[in-house]
């Protein structure tokens, strides 16, 4: 039973000191990340601390003092700036972090409320830093920092640098005094330059897009904070006098919108809680739509008189909430730097990490492209790092976190031989940015890579054939021999041949070897045989799958070969106009060059790959052993009916794969674009359309469900149009 301390309501000991411990974390964490803007934990951590202090204080209430971490607002202000008192309170906002919360939450509001708490108002939450700017008779009076949420810092001089602040309000019923609240960000597309930048200044980078903000911001300089691209959304009023005060937070947007001041597209009113849960799940599956980054959704009671009915805490309003999102960036340890070799010769470094959980898996290997970028990132083996993983993204680190730094860090160096097979490596070009392994021919990790990728849904599509098949095919554990030496091996495999392979099991984003965590040795698997030495499933289905290749379109074999420049939309264009691969061999550069979408460059690279012995050993190997090598003869233009269109696909179709969709198109003379433009004539949208489909609604372009692109087909742009659904209705 655990020790009771009478003196404190008899809290056990052991909450107590816990209470004590988290509390000094979340102070800790909080000065660094508002006052010194370098923050040492990841977001998810410090909400994990808080989240623990709060269940704490729940279930031993004498812990929730006015002193505690949980009754207080943003963090102590600076000493750099002046200290101004905030006209109102600027609160902060309590979470939610899955739908049970959001569902609690609403459940309360209607209680308190005595009735429906809506509608609502649903806004995206910017990751950025909090800021209040008073207007006084239209001209800008003063910015500040939130701090501690009564005290902030006197930024005025720096806000005024701000793109899109307004120095005087405009409209005809300007506030007298109003003191608007928002937050200060910079684009993520500037923050990697800006980056960029720091570290070819000798300065050390910013951590994330929200800590380069808030360093900005607080620049005792204003002359470097103009110089940076600052950006403000206003989202809320503390004081408002001397007008017509808004009856909702919808209403006051647009009055906001009017006065001149930067207030954001991108929210919504609606009229249910299921309403709310469909714009939270839409901006989960498109959180990187913005031109911000987002850490999740606000929802607000959009009434203020219902507002002041339900008040708020010591800390939060009870009328608004935040649904935080998974946390896609995370802190761990760079371990090490090392570098694999692709397919085309590439060699690229990547980072070695402590494993750490982001974004709904674990990561320990993170690219970071090449030498020249490690640089720029200012990454330092040992340093603790800032990693991100958007979804299926490929993990990356973003940068170091240079406060926690204690000397003994150290430089990377990019190796000077191929770590596969000891090659020097070597620029390809003049100006290139990349090193490569030369010996493409021999290099045992560029024909693990070559084999892995022919076997591709893009290539061959080969099933059985996946990384560590391989592995061993290609790099089977001595006295054992790679059963295929190069790509023209493939489809002279024989079960024979299989069968007494066994390879060691390779990472597939570094090529190094995995190590069983139980014994500490490399993994082993006898991946074609099974317990009895027979033929396993897996040797079958490949012999099977590789006689099901030798029937693949032309454009697909074309990508198999790893022609640089060679994806699948190109080599598509390649095989509609050549029909073949002798036409393609023995084509000119001029010839190749007329092809859609390749051009001088990319037809010097056809016919230079196409000029080596052992590349065009590959081709007759793989003709000689039934590989389709020419398509039918090209059928005859039908009508037409889609000259001078633009078309977008988005979304899955019943009828109908991306590619056979676009050929329908094409086939009836309509071109097929990547994005959605104000030049797009339509929009076909199938099942999980995404942003394209939002994209499309915006513009006002008409968008096509499968029936309605049955119809352009059938009968044109004019009976499509009449079926086509119309944004603006």
């Amino acid at each position: 039973m655990s020790e009771l301390n009478t003196e404190t309501g008899g809290v056990p000991v052991e909450a107590l000191k816990r209470h004590a411990e988290l509390s000094e974390l979340v102070e800790e964490a909080r000065w660094r990340y508002y006052v010194l803007d370098q923050p040492t934990v990841s977001d998810a951590q410090f909400d994990s601390w808080f989240n623990e202090l709060l269940a704490l204080e729940e279930a031993h209430p004498s812990l929730q003092t006015p002193d505690s971490p949980t009754q207080k607002v943003g963090a102590p202000v600076s000493g750099d700036f002046a200290k101004v008192r905030h006209l109102a309170p600027m609160e902060s906002l309590d979470n939610a972090f899955d739908a049970a919360d959001m569902a609690a939450w609403q459940a309360r509001a209607e209680r308190l409320a005595e009735r429906d708490p809506a509608p609502y108002l649903v806004e995206l939450k910017i990751d950025g830093l909090a800021v209040a700017l008073i207007y006084r008779d239209g001209k800008l009076e003063r910015g500040a920092t939130r701090g501690d949420g009564r005290t902030g810092d006197d930024v005025t001089a720096n806000v005024r640098t701000i793109k899109g602040v307004p120095h005087r309000l405009t409209g005809d019923d300007v506030p007298s005094l109003v003191e608007v609240r928002g937050e200060v960000y910079i684009p993520v597309a500037d923050f990697a330059t800006l980056n960029e930048q720091l570290v070819e200044q000798g300065k050390p980078p910013f951590a994330n897009p929200r800590n380069s903000a808030a360093g900005t911001l607080r620049q005792k300089d204003p002359r470097v904070t103009a110089q940076r691209p600052l950006r403000m959304i206003v989202h809320g009023v503390g004081v408002w006098e001397g007008a017509t005060p808004p009856r909702t937070q919808s209403e006051m947007y647009e009055r906001l919108r009017e006065l001149g001041l930067p207030v954001s597209d991108l929210y919504r009113v609606v009229g249910s809680p299921a309403e709310v849960d469909e714009f939270i799940e839409h901006y989960h599956v498109h959180r990187h739509d913005p031109a911000y980054e987002i850490d999740g959704v606000v929802v607000k009671v959009d009434d203020f008189r219902l507002q002041r009915e339900l008040g708020s805490t010591s800390r939060a309003p009870r009328w608004a909430i935040a649904y935080k999102y998974p946390p896609e960036e995370v802190n761990t340890k760079l371990r090490d730097i090392q570098v694999g070799v692709g397919r085309t010769g590439r060699v690229t470094p990547f980072g070695l990490m402590e494993p750490v959980s982001v974004a709904g898996s674990t990561v320990e290997r993170a690219t970071l492209h090449n030498a020249a970028i490690v640089v720029k990132k200012g990454v330092l083996i040992g340093d603790t790092v800032v990693l991100r993983k958007a979804g299926d993204v490929i993990p990356e680190i973003v940068g170091p976190v240079t406060a926690l730094r204690d000397g003994s860090e150290r430089e990377f160096v990019m190796p000077t031989h191929c770590p596969e097979c000891g090659t020097e490596l070597a620029y390809e070009r003049e100006g290139d940015a990349d090193l490569r392994c030369p010996n493409a021919h021999g290099c045992p990790g560029q024909i693990r890579e070559r084999v892995y990728f022919a076997a591709g849904r893009k290539a061959l599509d080969i099933d059985g054939l996946g990384y560590v098949a391989a592995t061993a095919l290609t790099q089977p554990l001595p006295p054992q021999e790679p059963v295929v030496r190069t790509e023209a091996d493939l489809f002279d495999l024989t079960l024979d041949q299989l069968i007494p392979i066994r390879s060691v099991v390779r990472d597939m984003d570094s090529g190094l070897p995995k190590i069983d965590p139980k014994t500490g040795e490399e993994k082993v698997v006898s991946f074609f045989s099974n317990l009895s030495g027979e033929a396993s499933q897996n040797a079958v289905k490949l012999m099977e799958s590789l006689e099901q290749a030798k029937q693949v379109p032309l454009w697909r074999v074309l990508v198999a070969l790893s022609i640089r420049h060679i994806g699948p939309p190109t080599a598509q264009h390649l095989a509609a106009e050549m029909r073949s691969m002798d036409a393609i061999m023995n084509a000119s550069e001029e010839e190749l060059a007329a092809v859609k979408d390749i051009g001088p460059r990319t037809a010097a690279v056809i016919r230079e790959w196409f000029q080596v012995d052992w590349h065009r050993e590959i081709v007759e190997r793989w003709r000689a052993a039934g590989v389709r090598m020419e398509d039918e003869p090209a059928p005859e233009k039908g009508p037409q009916i889609l000259d001078g269109l633009t078309f977008v696909v988005t979304g899955t179709l019943e009828g109908y794969t991306r590619d056979t969709a676009a050929e329908a198109l094409t086939s009836r003379g309509g071109k097929v674009a990547g994005s959605v433009s104000k030049k797009t004539s339509f929009v076909v949208v199938g099942e999980n359309a995404g942003s394209k489909y939002d994209k499309a609604v915006s513009l006002g372009v008409p968008i096509l469900d499968e029936a309605g692109f049955e119809t352009l087909l059938k009968d044109g742009p004019e009976a499509a149009a009449k079926v086509a659904v119309k944004p603006e209705e």
